[in-house]
């Protein structure tokens, strides 16, 4: 790139990435209030809540990417136009091309970094994520007991406590299990506490008794002052993690294991998803080009291109807006997904129609030039 290409990247640059720090700040607050129930819900520390948040931005980065593409054109192309810059590009002979090469090169480092999260990083980042939300709904330990309620944390077991302290003690605890062949033992202690002893997990009952019906019908009691029970039982009623489709490959959702239950329910949506990971980016050249065509697309204007930005701001959210809904068309009619590529492309195509048509200059562009001529020359220099 030559100087003055170089000097106009750097002008697109900066305000992209600031637009997608202020995006990202905005989508990180929404994921944080989204994602506290599994500290309040499910009693995870707070380490787990931030690798949650931070596990759900490369998803975030992908969306906003566009976004701050488009706001960063907007708002350096306009400040160039405001300060008279773009009028001495074209007094030094510089074509509408050279002026927009450069939003164009940073556009489409933008779709290659979309692409790139798309294709690798986000299904890694939300497979750990889905594994530390199944880690702690299964969390037996953690879910056992909810103060107040009665709760059945695995199968056949009963477990009521009536307050749980800031320090984890349990104060009137209740547990009923039953056996596969109809026996039962109920637990009641004054309190308890959850710990791990060897690895284990046990629940620690202090001042309690436990009553045992045996499936002959005999009934057996025994009071203790202190009792470990071991929970590690229950914790083996587990099933496997499922990987959704946000969680997978380009390759596990273009081409799907058929031999699975879950792929052959869900084989347009793992389609629809595969396709999108693939279109979304394009969207960052697209609204490149319309920010590019609302501010240099047409004859230069003094009163500046408010309406033509506003215009093309409402443009891109409703071409946005439909794309969505395309994706979520798709996964019940799977033809459709071409229309993932041609939304973004033809609107590329009709940004780019706009910003190169010919146009009359206006004779405010003649009164520029007396002013910028010095400024001209140097630029040439």
């Amino acid at each position: 790139m030559r100087l003055i290409e170089r000097y106009l990247f750097r002008q697109l640059l900066a305000p992209t990435l600031l637009a997608a720090a202020a995006l990202g700040a905005v989508g990180l607050l929404s994921q944080s209030l989204g994602q506290l129930d599994i500290i309040i819900e499910q009693r995870q520390t707070a380490w787990v809540f931030v690798k949650v948040i931070i596990l759900a931005m490369p998803q975030l980065l992908n969306l906003i990417l566009p976004i701050a593409v488009f706001v960063a054109a907007l708002v350096g192309l306009n400040r160039l136009h405001a300060e008279h810059e773009l009028v001495v590009c074209y007094a030094a002979g510089m074509s509408r091309w050279r002026v927009v090469s450069p939003g164009l090169r940073l556009a489409v480092m933008a779709t290659l970094v979309g692409l790139t999260i798309n294709l690798w990083v986000q299904p890694a980042a939300y497979r750990a994520m889905r594994e530390i939300f199944y880690a702690a709904k299964t969390d037996l330990a953690a879910t056992l007991v909810r103060e107040g309620e009665f709760t059945e944390p695995a199968p056949r077991l009963t477990v009521y406590g009536q307050t749980v302290e800031s320090d984890g003690l349990i104060k009137n605890l209740f547990i009923h299990h039953r056996t596969e062949k109809g026996g039962a033992t109920t637990y009641t202690a004054r309190e308890g506490r959850i710990t791990y002893r060897e690895g284990r997990p046990v629940l620690v009952m202090r001042s309690g008794s436990n009553q045992e019906f045996s499936t002959t019908g005999v009934l057996n009691y025994l009071s203790f002052e202190e009792y470990a029970l071991d929970l590690t039982p229950f914790l083996n009623t587990r099933s496997g993690v499922t990987y959704e489709a946000s969680d997978r490959y380009l390759h596990e959702l273009l081409f799907p294991d058929l031999s699975r239950s879950y792929e052959r329910k869900n084989q347009d949506k793992l389609l629809a998803e595969g396709h999108a990971r693939l279109a979304s980016p394009l969207y960052s050249i697209a609204f490149m080009a319309m920010a590019c065509a609302a501010v240099l697309g047409s004859s230069f204007s003094r009163l500046g291109y408010g309406r033509r930005i506003a215009v093309a701001g409402a443009a891109a959210a409703l071409i946005r807006i439909v794309g969505f809904a395309v994706q979520s068309a798709c996964e019940d009619t799977p033809w459709l997904n071409v229309a993932q590529y041609l939304i973004p492309a033809l609107t590329a195509v009709w940004a780019f129609g706009q910003l190169f048509r010919r146009v009359e200059r206006r004779s405010g562009w003649r009164e520029w030039l007396p002013f910028v001529g010095a400024r001209a020359r140097s630029a040439t220099a």
